[in-house]
């Protein structure tokens, strides 16, 4: 019993939040999306993602295993998928990138806090970090058929990443006015993210349901498999093995839709993909949580 109260208490804010915005939105009231999409990835996440690195106190020698067994992950999840699609006869350009790459923003960032606390948070912006470099590379070109490797130099949370990387292998630290300054700004990220979550699955309309429902599940299952082996494999123990499990496992991110909506992929069974794989994770993600603490 006393497992159970724990994950809901670790997962009930993350769907309370999102079931907000869900509500918001069906009850007609405005929600400016791309303004506050905006504003979080590129002011709070930033400031987040920034913060968290240079205050953190984990070993450079764990961070860097962890961010190579979150690469080695990645690429195994792609080679099985893409098995998966061919077997299926599914269009790569329409399924294979939202199949690799999770929502480790909205969802895993606020999942891993709740449930790890800070620390966790630590190890959740470096797999978020890796999922938006391999989104503006490998993703763009799963989808339209060209990357952008230097796309990703425009984006500051890359830029907030290089420089957090480089103050906490430093060891320096901003002044203290500022430091808490951009606390407060990044303590915005979190909600927000996950209200426009909830925001942006109400305003989605799910396409082949049938396909979203299988795929949805084998994501979760294949992904936290996989996540689970490469933890295993790179010796990690503790909350860098949940974590990355956890940011291995999240659904269908909801840019995979504005991609595949921009580069004319299927992006009505993109949508669909999106809402059914988020649904899923409201039964999955406590279950595997349930599994790791």
């Amino acid at each position: 019993m006393n497992i159970i109260l724990t994950v809901l208490e670790i997962v009930s804010p993350v769907f309370l939040l999102a079931g907000l915005g869900f509500a918001w939105v069906k009850l007609g009231f405005e929600y400016r999306i791309q303004f506050v999409t905006r504003l979080a990835m590129t002011l709070a996440v930033p400031c987040l993602v920034f913060t968290s690195l240079m205050q953190s106190t984990a070993d450079p020698q764990s961070l860097a295993a962890f961010s190579l067994a979150g690469l080695a992950g990645y690429g195994v999840i792609a080679c099985v998928g893409w098995a998966i699609m061919a077997a299926a006869g599914l269009d790569l350009r329409t399924y294979l990138a939202p199949f690799i790459f999770g929502n480790t923003g909205n969802l895993g960032l606020p999942l891993a806090l709740f449930a790890y606390g800070q620390v966790g948070l630590e190890y959740a912006v470096v797999v978020l970090a890796l999922t938006s470099v391999l989104s503006f590379t490998l993703g763009l070109w799963l989808v339209a058929g060209r990357g952008s490797f230097l796309r990703m130099f425009q984006e500051p949370m890359v830029w907030a990443t290089a420089l957090g990387a480089l103050f906490f292998w430093q060891g320096w630290q901003t002044p203290v006015f500022l430091t808490n300054t951009l606390d407060l700004i990044g303590q915005m990220a979190i909600p927000l993210m996950l209200i426009t979550l909830g925001v942006a699955v109400a305003r989605l309309a799910p396409g082949r349901v049938v396909t979203a429902v299988w795929l949805s599940i084998a994501k979760l299952v294949v992904c936290a498999a996989i996540a689970w082996g490469i933890a295993t494999a790179f010796g990690l123990t503790g909350i860098s093995f949940g974590v990355l499990v956890l940011q291995l496992s999240t659904p269908v991110a909801v840019t995979a839709y504005l991609l595949a909506e921009k580069f004319d992929a299927n992006s009505e069974a993109v949508a669909g993909y999106v809402v059914v794989s988020t649904l899923t994770s409201v039964f999955g993600l406590p279950l595997l949580l349930g599994l790791l603490l």
